[in-house]
């Protein structure tokens, strides 16, 4: 190997990072505090708004960071997992960190890792290392606000260093990582909410009760304000295309009249009311008003690959990144919308640690034909068990090897059949779908 290249040096510790997935998953916030202090407290560098949930919190974070970076504000965001190259993981103003600052964050990484613990007693987890580089790259860029996503559940997530931030975001709340969550909506809510930090605002998305509920009883117990996103933004849509929706948007403050969002699905019309009642809140916090433009341009401005995203027209051929139960019934409504009576097949890769049989039996009422294929990750299922379950859902389902084929399949199955085809099942999908078009997120 040659050490003097950067780009081999790079890849060398990504390949190692990786490799510490494998060690799993370890919730606590004691590694990261500790990366934290022997960084000199990176996180107090910048405003972050903080934003958790089950499914939505990537695009109300991508929304926020657009109409901040609208707004004039150098801005930061923080998402996970990447579709295609770890880069994208922290973006300044839109853009990925590049290969030379990843590279010099790492040795900076390493060398505070080593002076946290230079008995080697504890090795940052993969979620920890990353969060610390973005929020050293953030420091060092001297950035004004960061949006951060949580990684997982939030008590215990390595985001939930960040002390006070702005605004709480809390994204809607369902069923997945049971294993280490909870079993059910309010032990999972609880989880979640545990990115609320006493007096802060919260801003939040939930309409079921169960979990409304524990967001509610949090936020009085730290002495926080609550905002009911849809209670005090209203978004109507007005029509949608292929190219995204024309949307109305007002709220208390103001009439931001019609934008054109180029994200399609019923479900972003409350993540937009979600993002634009969380920066109304962090505007106010502030004392500063929140541009009609800034909102306008921010919206229209937004990126966020592999949700919905067209990837052909003839035939319509749509990405997403649904991968549990709740994101099923959302995506099965989106599909009602955009394939109408034309039949849906459905190229599917999962991880073998999500609830499979549920999500089927969300999304199978609008499917026709099913291609299950592996997925580039030791958590991969097994493309011969999904397509099991897709045939009990009474589906025509097949395992293939390599999504390629399976793609060209079910291309070839929508023109003969005028048809729809769909891929998801899993971010990780996703990915490999964009690299396989020969598309950058």
């Amino acid at each position: 190997m040659n050490e003097q290249d950067p780009k081999v040096d790079l890849k060398s510790r990504l390949e190692m990072l990786f490799q510490r997935r494998t060690f799993g998953i370890k919730p606590g916030l004691e590694v990261e505090r500790a990366l934290m202090e022997s960084l000199g407290h990176p996180e107090r560098s910048f405003a972050a708004l903080h934003v958790a949930g089950t499914n939505g919190k990537g695009s109300i974070c991508a929304m926020m960071a657009a109409i901040l970076q609208a707004a004039g504000l150098t801005t930061g965001l923080y998402t996970s997992p990447h579709l295609v190259r770890f880069n994208e993981r922290m973006r300044i103003n839109g853009v990925p960190v590049k290969d030379e600052e990843l590279l010099e964050l790492w040795r900076a990484g390493e060398e505070a890792e080593r002076r946290a613990f230079p008995h080697r007693e504890r090795e940052a987890t993969f979620f920890e290392f990353t969060t610390a580089l973005a929020f050293e790259f953030f420091r060092r860029k001297k950035i004004q606000v960061a949006v951060v996503e949580v990684g997982m559940g939030g008590r215990l997530d390595a985001t939930n260093v960040i002390e006070e931030p702005l605004v709480t975001v809390l994204a809607p709340i369902g069923l997945d990582h049971r294993e280490y969550l909870g079993p059910d909506i309010p032990s999972i809510a609880r989880e979640k909410c545990g990115i609320i930090k006493p007096g802060r605002p919260v801003v939040y998305a939930q309409n079921e009760w169960a979990a409304e509920e524990a967001i509610l009883r949090m936020a009085d117990e730290r002495r926080c304000r609550t905002i009911k996103a849809a209670e005090e933004v209203r978004v109507v849509r007005i029509r949608q295309t292929l190219d995204g929706q024309i949307l109305r948007v007002e709220s208390r403050i103001g009439e931001y009249g019609r934008i054109h969002l180029p994200l399609l699905g019923r479900h972003q019309l409350l993540n937009a009311a979600v993002a634009v009642a969380a920066l109304e809140t962090a505007f106010g916090e502030l004392g500063i008003p929140l541009s009609l433009d800034a909102v306008r341009n921010g919206l229209e401005s937004v990126r966020w690959p592999g949700r919905l995203q067209v990837l052909r027209r003839q035939p319509l051929v749509l990405l997403d990144g649904a991968h549990n139960p709740p994101a099923a019934a959302v995506l099965s409504k989106s599909l009602q919308e955009l394939a109408g009576r034309k039949p849906v097949g459905l190229v599917c890769g999962m991880c073998g640690d999500k609830d499979t049989e549920s999500f089927f039996a969300e999304l199978a009422p609008r499917l026709r034909r099913v291609w299950a294929v592996p997925l580039r990750t030791p958590r991969s299922a097994d493309p011969h068990a999904i397509a099991r379950l897709a045939s009990r859902r009474g589906l025509t389902a097949e395992a293939l090897d390599h999504l390629a084929e399976a793609r060209d399949k079910a291309i070839q199955w929508a023109r003969e059949e005028e048809g729809v085809v769909c891929l998801a099942g899993s971010l990780f999908l996703a990915g490999e779908v964009l690299e396989l078009e020969g598309l950058r997120p």
